[in-house]
């Protein structure tokens, strides 16, 4: 508008410095309003400021006074540690009974809507059966927590609900709108907070690793709607999630819950990009799985507050599968079992007959089991729940069982440039490579994570099975 960039002093000025000057001007405005609020005194205000000074000062003066030896050689980082030793997770049966009763505690005067009650009581009759679906492992993970006075934090743009309709955390009175939290009854000197956030996966990823480090004895979750949204945040998970501990020592318990899986909805809503996460994985800073049933979801919750370490925790959840019987788990895996790294072929070929390995994760391995199941073929396969840290003694196990097999194929949704595959290939070389006959199976590359076609997706989803045991 006729206006000069050398007639304003401001653009001479290096950039560094004028945002220096912006954040003093923020922080002169937040000053002044605690001030005039009377949450702040001037006196409090000018100390807190010399105070602050005064440590970056000291630092600085420390660093300068440190003397540099041209001739010292960085010390090798440790070696990392990988897959840990299984961590108590199991409850008495008691315990259970205990948190379902107060998750079915409803007051007589709250009216659930009619479909909520027709799903509640449905729930009443698998649980009485002995069965736990997807949901109510989730639940009672939450729950267990709470009886053992854990508090539980949980956020997301619909998380109270559940993007898929499964949770239900909350429920609103079907005549006035009244809220309850029944899973909040299960609570010893513990407290449990549930959050429909703002549409910013940036600022709440933000905030909820922020309270995961200064509060790293309550379980702190942050969950996507569909995991593909996460790359809203992922400056948040470049700079401080991935990274904190190596840069700062600086460590974070938070769980992030992904929706993953491809179910023909388009690009924008099937991948989670599992590739970016592993590609930021290593000496240990983070746990990554996709796991495919309740009580596996369950222990693996559990799991991260009963270790003593705190590393966050990446999980690639469903969809479909949500509601599938094959997540379904007993309850007695919830007061017998464990986590575990793989999950063994439910009806697998006799083992001297098996010809070939798939390693697969999440709803792909599902199915791959379900058309391995039609074809009648002689494949053994192996759900990898946990991805990193990667557990390579119990894939060598399982390769060392079956001595006739001696092709290995990694199957995954993904296109090939994308998912776990350039993570698991060099793992699967390094093992077996000299072994075995190493094999992929996934779509072609893409620049797109899916095609936008539910009958394309159902057409590259049948071929790809079909490619696994047929060649």
């Amino acid at each position: 508008h006729g206006h000069n960039e050398g007639d304003d002093p401001s653009y001479t000025q290096p950039l560094m410095y004028r945002a220096i000057e912006a954040r003093r001007s923020v922080r002169k405005v937040y000053t002044e309003s605690l001030i005039k609020r009377g949450d702040l005194t001037v006196e409090e205000a000018e100390a807190a400021l010399d105070d602050f000074r005064s440590r970056l000062q000291d630092a600085l003066d420390t660093t300068r006074s440190t003397e540099h030896d041209p001739d010292i050689v960085a010390a090798k980082p440790s070696p990392a540690a990988g897959v840990l030793p299984p961590a108590a997770t199991a409850v008495r049966r008691e315990a259970l009974d205990r948190v379902y009763a107060a998750l079915s505690n409803i007051p007589d005067d709250f009216t659930v809507h009619p479909k909520l009650a027709r799903q509640f009581a449905s729930r009443d009759q698998m649980f009485a059966d002995g069965e736990v679906d997807w949901a109510l492992g989730e639940a009672l993970a939450y729950g267990t927590m709470l009886d053992e006075g854990i508090s539980v934090r949980l956020s997301g743009q619909d998380s109270r609900r559940g993007t898929f309709s499964h949770r239900h955390s909350t429920l609103f009175d079907y005549e006035n709108g009244d809220e309850i939290v029944p899973i909040s009854h299960a609570a010893r000197g513990a407290n449990l907070w549930v959050y429909d956030s703002l549409l910013s996966e940036y600022a709440s990823l933000g905030f909820e690793y922020g309270y995961s480090v200064e509060r790293p004895e309550v379980l702190t979750l942050w969950e996507a709607q569909f995991g593909d949204f996460v790359n809203g945040a992922q400056i948040v998970i470049d700079q401080f999630i991935m990274a904190a501990e190596d840069k700062w020592d600086q460590t974070s318990g938070l769980v992030m819950l992904l929706p993953h899986g491809y179910e023909g909805q388009g690009p924008e809503h099937s991948s989670a990009r599992v590739e970016r996460f592993l590609l930021l994985a290593a000496e240990d800073n983070v746990q990554i799985a996709n796991v495919t049933t309740a009580s596996q979801f369950f222990h693996l919750l559990r799991r991260q507050m009963h270790r003593e370490v705190r590393k966050p925790l990446v999980v690639f959840t469903p969809k479909s599968l949500l509601r599938a019987k094959t997540t379904r788990s007993p309850v007695s895996a919830l007061t017998d079992g464990r986590f575990l790294e793989t999950l063994a072929d439910p009806n697998p070929p006799a083992s001297d007959e098996v010809t070939d390995l798939v390693f697969a994760t999440g709803k792909v391995a599902i199915d791959a089991i379900d058309r391995r199941d039609e074809l009648g073929a002689k494949s053994l396969v192996t759900r990898v729940e946990q991805l990193y840290p990667w557990p390579d003694q119990q894939i060598a196990e399982i390769v060392a069982a079956h001595p006739n097999a001696r092709r290995i194929v990694w199957l995954q949704e993904e296109p090939e440039n994308m998912g776990a595959w350039n993570f698991v290939k060099g793992r699967l070389y390094d093992g077996h490579g000299e072994t075995h006959t190493i094999q992929r199976r996934s779509r072609p590359e893409s620049g797109s994570p899916s095609c936008g076609s539910a009958r394309v997706h159902a057409q590259e989803q049948d071929f790809l099975l079909n490619s696994v045991f047929n060649g």
